[in-house]
């Protein structure tokens, strides 16, 4: 199975035929897609003008989507050397147990999901390289009361997501799943009253 970098190495080389540069790309997504795989490739065709059906199209755009997901995909890498350096020192200090932040970064390892989108065309228009450093800020912070990406404190508990966590607090402004370890006991009550809001008002 291909890595990323081997996969980058393909959606650069001009003698690879534009599909097979295309399918780079997406198996790329497959490694790291901090959105989820949907939401990144169309976060990623839309920032960068291509046609998600396109076949064939304008490589120097599927380099410059592709510069975007690496710078990404750097950022995210020194977080998680960083988180494992820390949870080193943790243990030989004794602290064994996780915490909540944790628990939350096991599901994301690798950077798949870390700003998960459940619905795909519903995403943060920022480049994905900004959205991370926005998200690891607010992790390294203390717990707030509105999205980290975006802002916005129009925050909704949905249930029955797509991916795991399967429920959880949504942003309504830039569609994230916001990782509850930034958010303060109070911000996700508040987005628990919303959803029961939002349910009885389907229903």
């Amino acid at each position: 199975m291909a890595g990323f970098r081997s996969l980058a190495r393909q959606v650069r080389d001009p003698r690879c035929d534009l599909a097979l540069r295309r399918y780079s790309l997406r198996k790329c997504l497959e490694r790291f897609a901090p959105y989820g795989h949907r939401a990144t490739w169309d976060h990623l065709c839309g920032r960068h003008r291509i046609d998600p059906e396109d076949r064939a199209p304008d490589p120097a755009r599927l380099v410059a989507a592709l510069e975007e997901l690496e710078e990404a995909r750097a950022v995210w890498l020194a977080y998680e050397d960083n988180f494992a350096d820390r949870r080193k020192r943790e243990k030989h200090d004794g602290l064994r147990r996780p915490g909540h932040i944790d628990d939350w970064h096991r599901r994301t390892w690798g950077g798949n999901g870390v700003a998960r989108c459940d619905t795909p065309t519903e995403h943060p228009s920022a480049p994905l390289a900004e959205v991370l450093r926005r998200l690891i800020g607010a992790l390294e912070a203390e717990p707030g009361t509105a999205c980290p990406v975006c802002s916005d404190t129009h925050i909704v508990w949905r249930q029955q997501l797509e991916h795991e966590p399967w429920s959880g607090p949504v942003c309504t402004g830039c569609g994230i799943v916001v990782p509850q370890p930034v958010l303060t006991a109070e911000a996700v009550s508040a987005a628990k009253r919303a959803g029961r809001r939002e349910l009885a008002s389907v229903a």
